[in-house]
C-alpha cells in the first residue's frame, strides 16, 4: 500500500488481525466404539488448518502470528429431527499483507469471523485501486456461485 506524507510516498505493508472459527459436527458413534469427542475433532481440525497456514503460501501474505489459546467452544443448533452439538475452534491470525486485494481470499473464507486493521491507521484509496478491489470482489464471488451450482448439479 502506498502512503503519501506531503511530496514522499512510502510504501507499508497493511496489517491485520484475523480471527477464523473452525466447526466441527462429532461423528455418530456406535455403541461399542470409543471416537473422538466433539473439542477433540475441533482442535485437531484447528491444528490441521493452522499448519496450512504456516506452511503454504498465498500470495501476497505473510502469516507473522498464530493465536491457538482461545477455548474450543459449543452451540447448540436445531436440525430436522432433533437439535445437535456443533464445536468451533477459533483462531487468531496476524496477517501482513501488500494490498487489500490480497486479503480477499481470507475474508471469502468460510471460518471468518472477524478483522482488526492495525497498520495503517487510516487509508486512502485511490479510485482505480477501488476499482481493482471490486473486480476481484466480483470474481471471488462468482467463483464461489460456481462451486455452489456445481455441488447442486451432481
Amino acid at each position: 500500500m502506498k502512503i503519501q506524507i506531503g511530496d514522499e510516498v512510502l510504501t507499508e505493508h497493511i496489517r491485520v488481525v484475523v480471527r477464523l472459527d473452525y466447526r466441527t459436527e462429532p461423528q455418530v458413534k456406535k455403541r461399542f466404539l470409543k471416537g473422538k469427542n466433539g473439542t477433540e475433532e475441533a482442535e485437531e481440525l484447528r491444528e490441521q488448518q493452522v499448519a496450512l497456514w504456516r506452511n503454504v503460501p498465498l500470495q501476497g501474505i505473510i502469516v507473522e502470528d498464530v493465536d491457538m489459546s482461545l477455548e474450543v467452544y459449543m452451540v447448540k443448533e436445531a436440525g430436522k429431527n432433533r437439535d445437535y452439538e456443533v464445536f468451533f475452534a477459533p483462531v487468531i491470525l496476524t496477517l501482513r499483507a501488500e494490498s487489500i486485494e490480497d486479503l480477499i481470499p481470507v475474508l471469502m473464507n468460510n471460518e471468518f469471523r472477524r478483522i482488526e486493521f492495525l497498520n495503517p491507521e487510516s487509508m486512502h484509496i485511490h479510485r482505480l485501486d477501488m476499482e481493482r478491489l471490486l473486480y476481484k470482489l466480483n470474481q471471488a464471488f462468482q467463483q464461489e456461485i460456481r462451486k455452489i451450482e456445481t455441488y447442486y448439479q451432481d
